[in-house]
């Protein structure tokens, strides 16, 4: 029998039991009946992944700028979990946990490469801590890097790892160089149904290409973004926002986002590579930007979330011997919590709204 999305592979099981298709249909609705919030979640895409249409709407992020809902075919879906099965060597049998909100992308695809690829996958509530009550050792997790950072005492449980919706920062991977763990990197999005290029984190050996995997092919366009052709997870040529430098049609190096780029006086900030310097100052949440100035056009400001001495920091800052003056922030601010986005990504505009400006 062929991977199809109309399938239940007969090695699949949920939570250590075995579903076929109409046993899988009874719990999704008993989930979204009686679950918890994270439950009802994996519910309703079940749901949906059982019914008779051929694509399912499913909501982007939102982090950088608004949520919209677009459609993706199941047949995608299903070439993404091959693609992924078949890269990290992750057949039948495979033990996976599920501990991202099935809200979004990432979250559906680990079911759907367990049911597609026949994984006996356990789920968790999606929490920063998602290995803190269970002590279950597993093949295979995807993760975002506030998880990560949760449960660095504990992911040597694990035996992959692959690490997306935001860079992992130069604290984070110091901390990581004691992991036996394989973890990768990943680049992609909800349009490319999770990633399309892949990572390694080798220790003592950073800075690796994201590399693509099989059958997509990368371009830039005129202003330096990443240009996507993937025509087995999508039908359309995807134009991305993403600066990157490309090194070949299947490898690049990711700067930052074009929509984030300050031009202040002239010069060109990206702030990804700024807040890569400022990592080694900063362990809380922070993010730079840029903000309207009658003299530079666009002024450099930093923001840190919780309790912190600017005028301190900003003196470290200054004595940083990797930045140009053209980097140091002309304003420091300090928020008590940031604005986040349903899955946890920082919303810069409207925490940078928090601050007043006007």
């Amino acid at each position: 029998m062929s991977p199809s999305y109309k399938h239940i592979h007969p090695k699949f099981k949920f939570n250590g039991i075995h579903y076929d298709l109409e046993a899988l249909k009874e719990l999704a609705y008993s989930l979204v009946k009686e679950g918890q919030e994270y439950e009802v979640a994996i519910g309703k895409f079940l749901m949906d992944w059982l019914d008779e249409a051929d694509s399912i709407l499913v909501e982007t992020s939102g982090s950088t700028g608004a949520p919209k809902t677009i459609a993706l075919k199941k047949e995608h879906m299903v070439n993404s979990a091959l693609a992924t099965g078949s890269f990290f060597k992750m057949g039948v049998g495979t033990k996976a946990l599920q501990c991202l909100s099935t809200n979004f992308i990432a979250g559906k695809m680990m079911l759907v490469r367990a049911i597609v690829l026949g994984w006996e996958i356990d789920f968790v509530e999606p929490t920063s801590h998602p290995l803190g009550q269970n002590s279950k050792p597993y093949d295979f997790c995807a993760m975002v890097p506030m998880q990560v950072q949760g449960s660095l005492s504990s992911l040597n449980q694990i035996g992959t790892i692959i690490i997306g919706g935001a860079p992992i920062s130069t604290e984070l991977k110091l901390r990581l160089s004691c992991v036996n763990t394989k973890i990768f990197e990943t680049y992609g999005m909800t349009e490319t149904i999770t990633h399309i290029a892949i990572k390694e984190f080798a220790k003592g050996l950073e800075d690796f290409n994201f590399k693509s995997l099989p059958d997509v092919a990368l371009s830039t366009d005129h202003r330096g973004c990443l240009v996507i052709e993937a025509p087995k997870v999508s039908d359309e040529i995807i134009v991305t926002n993403d600066l990157v430098n490309l090194i070949s049609s299947t490898e690049f190096q990711w700067l930052g986002r074009y929509d984030n780029v300050i031009n202040s006086g002239g010069v060109k900030l990206i702030p990804e590579q700024l807040e890569s310097k400022f990592s080694t100052l900063i362990s809380s949440n922070f993010f730079v930007a840029g903000i309207p100035d009658p003299d530079l056009g666009q002024k450099l400001i930093l923001v840190v979330e919780g309790n912190m001495d600017g005028n301190q920091l900003s003196q470290k800052i200054k004595s940083l011997k990797s930045i140009s003056k053209f980097e140091i922030p002309k304003e420091i601010f300090v928020v008590p919590q940031f604005v986040e986005t349903g899955n946890g990504k920082v919303n810069r505009t409207k925490t940078i709204a928090l601050l007043h400006l006007e």
